[in-house]
């Protein structure tokens, strides 16, 4: 039967950087709507390739598909970072954000139940400046809670480890702490008794009798009197690697299931800030976790109709954790670092020339403190930190959605100073987050002439514009600047703001578009979708890799399909062709390939992007090829169809085996399918 086959509907409104009304880029053509609708194709029609086993000389980098990691969406605090308890110090810029008191009344003085009088520290010690001095008139009814974020998560029969700082107790003869459910049921409990004047730190382990996802922690006072409590702090024992006050294990197992060549962190527009004032400064985010700065989180207010005002860093997340992670997932680490200019979304504020120097040494002693000996002083607070072992560090990111004539006037200090000091680091530039247009082309001007290493581009875009794309790459010079493609997701219109964004359609049309990114890998060295995760309940931003809630995770169709290009990279680029041109969408077919020089296997890439499957006659050149072949494929006939909590494998790969002979092999591709095969090679 004949068919004109799949039609994406797009309207020519296409996101970037920020996804704001004053942040679009217009499609690529002037009209509101636009079509995408590819040629007549025939079910069962027979497609003839060609692959050519040759050595191109071009080789997959390791580091070809990796993460890029931002803190938006509450994926650090509420998210990665495992901590359960939030403003767990009373450090917010309102410190008392998360905490209630619901028998006691701010202008009173609370004869009947008690008060948290948020009291500074004489002498406080780095970020740590605030306690609670509490005071109990009526101990049968004072009680403080704690929210969480969105509630607190916990699973029955697990354990958690609850820890608080107390001091000075008068009067207090114990605590009791729970954690209770949205009807005040008691899910597990424990006593405390303060023994101490000084500052001392008291632990105890919950077992929940029930899962619950909206818990809160209560706690209760015996004895009248007043008692100073800092860090109060819950962590699921079952972290990442066992480790103590560590990460959600669930969301760093799907990050290691994808295989990454590289983290790249922490973001993003973060790294920039609104202003100067809130720019993440790294240096801030190491050495003890109590002595850690909070900042706000540039995405606390910047959507009007999402707004998040509890959104804070508490930096327990900070670059020694990044780094730590990246040594876990075998990734090589990628920071990226301000470069004197607060997001140009937002105020652009800039730091003159002159004053440019300390922005600069920050990045000195990132590299310090990444490589350093540690009889270096950042160095040694790496060894201090339990990690004497240098991180690696080879990439470092100056500025991250910067544009224009400013950015590389500042760039161009950077890099003149980092190059003479540490000549082995790659810098990654920008040419800003617009795919193209005066800017983008202004930026590749300035990168060609300051002799940029690594170029990040980013594109926030519609399907169409990813099918449209696939030869992006293929007319770039093979002599100028790499790329690093750090930030792109597909963006489908007309869908309901949130998860079904994620739908098959979008992951489709990223993996034809990765296709080309593979065809290319003698110009781009790294890719990485973005954004990585969100709280189904705090999100600021959509589509996203990972959707999580305070219980469960899931893998979207775009991590299924990000997961099977990183776990079938491959080491050296061979040739795909159809009488002769590369699979670039014509007759809907994109296509790339590739050789396991360790495994001596093929891996063959295809997308079909028509509603008819497809017959494959692929002649093998150059050598031969086993009898047995792996299929590994994902199809779907819905393309709004997405995973989610309720269904989080419903579009998953599928493996099977074809039998193939020594010089061809024939197969059939489904409809609006992605699929991979791998041969093994006769040697």
């Amino acid at each position: 039967m004949k068919n004109t086959v799949l039609t994406f509907s797009v309207f020519a409104l296409m996101v970037l950087g920020c996804k704001d009304a004053t942040q679009v880029e217009t499609a690529n053509s002037e009209s509101n709507e636009s079509v995408f609708t590819v040629a007549e194709v025939s079910e069962g029609s027979t497609s003839n390739l060609v692959v050519d086993l040759a050595d191109t000389g071009i080789k997959i980098q390791p580091t070809m598909y990796g993460i890029f990691y931002e803190d938006i969406n509450f994926a650090a605090d509420g998210g990665l970072y495992a901590e359960l308890i939030k403003n767990r110090s009373f450090e917010f810029p309102l410190p008392k954000m998360g905490w209630e008191e619901p028998n006691s009344v701010r202008y009173s003085l609370n004869e009947e139940s008690g008060f948290s009088k948020i009291t500074n520290y004489v002498d406080p010690q780095g970020g740590n400046r605030r306690y609670s001095h509490t005071v109990v008139h009526n101990d049968e009814k004072y009680e403080l809670f704690n929210n969480g974020f969105r509630g607190i998560g916990v699973k029955k029969d697990d354990q958690y480890n609850l820890s608080l700082l107390l001091a000075n107790a008068e009067g207090v003869e114990q605590l009791n702490v729970a954690l209770v459910d949205t009807l005040g049921t008691v899910l597990a409990s424990t006593e405390i008794i303060p023994d101490a004047k000084d500052w001392k730190t008291y632990e105890a382990v919950f077992i929940p009798n029930k899962a619950e996802a909206k818990a809160r922690l209560k706690i209760t006072f015996e004895g009248n009197g007043t008692i100073d409590m800092d860090m109060i702090s819950l962590f699921p024992k079952d972290t990442w690697k066992g480790r103590k006050n560590g990460l959600r294990k669930d969301l760093v197992e799907l990050l290691d299931g994808l295989n990454p060549g590289f983290l790249r962190f922490p973001g993003g527009c973060i790294v920039e800030g609104r202003t100067l004032a809130q720019r993440y400064q790294w240096q801030n985010t190491v050495g003890p976790v109590i002595e850690r700065e909070l900042l706000i989180n540039r995405w606390n207010d910047e959507f009007a109709h999402k707004p998040a005002p509890d959104y804070f860093q508490s930096f327990g997340l900070g670059f020694f954790e990044y780094f730590l992670l990246s040594e876990d997932l075998g990734a090589s680490p990628v920071p990226i670092l301000g470069c004197g200019m607060a997001c140009q979304f937002n105020t652009g504020e800039l730091v003159p020339l002159e004053n440019l120097d300390p922005y600069v040494q920050e990045a000195l002693d990132l590299i310090e403190f990444a490589n350093g000996d540690v009889n270096t002083p950042w160095g040694k607070v790496r060894r201090d930190m339990g990690h004497p072992e240098p991180f690696n560090l080879k990439y470092l990111g100056i500025g991250n959605e910067q544009w224009g004539p400013e950015y590389f006037e500042r760039y161009e200090i950077f890099a003149k100073i980092i190059g003479e000091k540490y000549p082995e680091i790659i810098l990654v530039s920008t040419p800003g987050p617009f795919s193209n247009g005066d800017m983008f082309d202004f930026g590749w001007e300035q990168m060609r002439k300051l002799n940029v290493k690594l170029a990040d581009e980013h594109y926030y875009k519609s399907p169409q514009w990813f099918l449209d794309n696939a030869n992006r790459y293929d007319g770039y010079d093979r002599n100028g600047p790499k790329v690093f493609a750090g930030e792109y997701a597909a963006h489908t219109p007309g869908v309901e703001d949130g998860p079904l964004e994620n739908n098959w359609m979008a992951a489709l049309s990223e993996a034809a578009f990765m296709t080309g990114l593979e065809r290319n890998a003698d110009v781009v060295l790294m890719t990485s979708y973005a954004p990585l995760m969100a709280h189904a309940e705090g999100w600021q931003w959509a589509p996203d890799l990972i959707w999580f809630d305070n219980l469960q995770s899931y893998g979207t169709t775009n991590y299924q399909v990000q997961k099977l290009f990183a776990n079938n990279a491959g080491t050296d680029l061979l040739r795909i062709t159809e009488d002769g041109k590369p699979l670039i969408g014509e007759q809907a077919l994109y296509a790339s390939a590739v050789k396991d020089t360790e495994k001596n296997e093929l891996i063959l890439k295809v997308v079909n992007t028509s509603n008819v499957s497809r017959k494959l006659n692929v002649d093998i050149k150059g050598g031969s090829i086993k009898s047995e072949a792996t299929v590994i494929g994902m199809a779907y006939e819905d393309l709004y169809a997405t995973n989610s909590f309720q269904e989080p494998s419903k579009i998953i790969p599928t493996e099977s085996e074809i039998k193939v002979n020594g010089e061809r092999f024939e197969a059939e591709i489904p409809a609006q399918s992605f699929t991979i095969y791998k041969i093994g090679i006769e040697n």
